[in-house]
């Protein structure tokens, strides 16, 4: 990444807090609450956003607005494999947009689709179930979340169905911290770490004492791009991809090569670019979304990453005792009807979203 001209590495013009018009308040461990910082109010959005080249995560990327009453882990008691229906053909398609770690959220969700059942276990058959990626961070249970997700992966592909996942930025981080800890990267805007910037990012202690290898290979394996029925679904809202290939396979073998080969430098650089954001907003946005459906194929891209408060130049509240936060109603359909966007903002005190496509504008 490039820095502006005649500016230190301390007065970073990338993707930084402003371009969410909340301050940045940057704590070294723990949970963020915003409820402990002074002043911290987002400015009306009186202008356009600014729309970053690229964004050097060494400050924090997301804000998390105070929650109150968050719920209790749960824990899921392994399934009894249910035998495959009879129905041949596949199955509804679902999407999950970003969970960080709200692992209770995330049952409830997936209950009220009627894709798993009171326990937790697959009962949807056939269906279908992609992830869009961020599983940890910010949230209490990050490690509880893929326990579940590679647990009805198992369950789904049993039952005839599938349960799926996409990489995402926060895997990327959280891989490197593991990794590469402290070690210097090359950031483009002075000295930057993976520990430090997972830190800054939401990274939790009771995670990483959790994260095992078999949590470090499912990670590192997953896809970046995928199309099912028209959709192709990304992580997130940048046409980076575009660097790492001219096709879905390419793409996700580079990225499986570049996390393979270890080098610091390299997985930062592929971290970073999959921080972008906002790509398909605004002027020029539908433009950007056809670039990669003419490259990847499908009609309409699917993604996560973006809270959809933030594209519609909303955010929440701290105090939260009159609208309990964003309000999200569903999934934000945009860019000429060709982008559907997934993640409700729920580390926000938004939503936690789960929907069957095709969407109905």
């Amino acid at each position: 990444m490039t820095q502006g001209a005649g500016q230190g590495p301390e007065v970073e013009r990338t993707a930084t807090l402003r371009d969410f018009r909340v301050p940045a308040y940057v704590h070294e461990t723990g949970p963020y609450d915003p409820g402990t910082e002074p002043g911290n109010v987002a400015p009306p959005l009186e202008e356009p956003l600014e729309h970053p080249d690229g964004y050097t995560p060494t400050q924090r990327d997301l804000p998390v607005i105070n929650r109150r009453g968050d719920t209790l882990q749960v824990t899921v008691d392994p399934a009894a494999v249910q035998a495959p229906p009879a129905a041949t053909g596949p199955g509804p398609l679902f999407v999950v947009g970003d969970v960080h770690g709200y692992l209770d959220e995330l049952v409830a969700a997936l209950q009220e689709k009627g894709l798993v059942d009171s326990a937790g276990n697959w009962c949807a058959g056939t269906a279908r179930l992609w992830f869009l990626g961020d599983f940890t961070d910010r949230g209490p249970d990050g490690i509880g979340v893929i326990d579940l997700v590679m647990r009805l992966s198992a369950e789904a592909a049993a039952a005839g169905g599938y349960c799926k996942a996409l990489m995402g930025n926060h895997e990327l981080l959280l891989l490197g911290a593991k990794r590469f800890g402290d070690t210097p990267v090359n950031s483009g805007a002075g000295t930057a770490t993976f520990q430090a910037a997972w830190l800054l990012n939401g990274g939790q202690k009771y995670d990483m004492d959790r994260l095992q290898d078999h949590h470090l290979q499912w990670m590192a394996r997953l896809d970046a791009v995928e199309e099912v029925d028209g959709h192709l679904l990304v992580h997130s809202d940048t046409t980076a991809y575009l660097d790492y290939g001219d096709s879905i396979e390419a793409v996700n073998d580079t990225v499986r090569e570049t996390i393979t080969r270890n080098d610091a430098d390299e997985v930062w650089d592929l971290f970073r670019k999959f921080t972008k954001r906002f790509s398909f907003r605004d002027e020029g946005g539908a433009d950007a979304v056809r670039s990669l459906l003419d490259t990847y194929g499908g009609t309409r891209i699917v993604h996560g990453h973006s809270p959809i408060p933030y594209l519609l130049g909303e955010v929440g509240s701290e105090d939260g005792e009159d609208n309990g936060g964003p309000h999200v109603e569903g999934p934000h359909v945009y860019a000429d009807g060709l982008a559907i966007a997934m993640d409700g903002g729920v580390t926000m005190a938004g939503k936690l979203l789960v929907q069957q496509l095709p969407l109905e504008i």
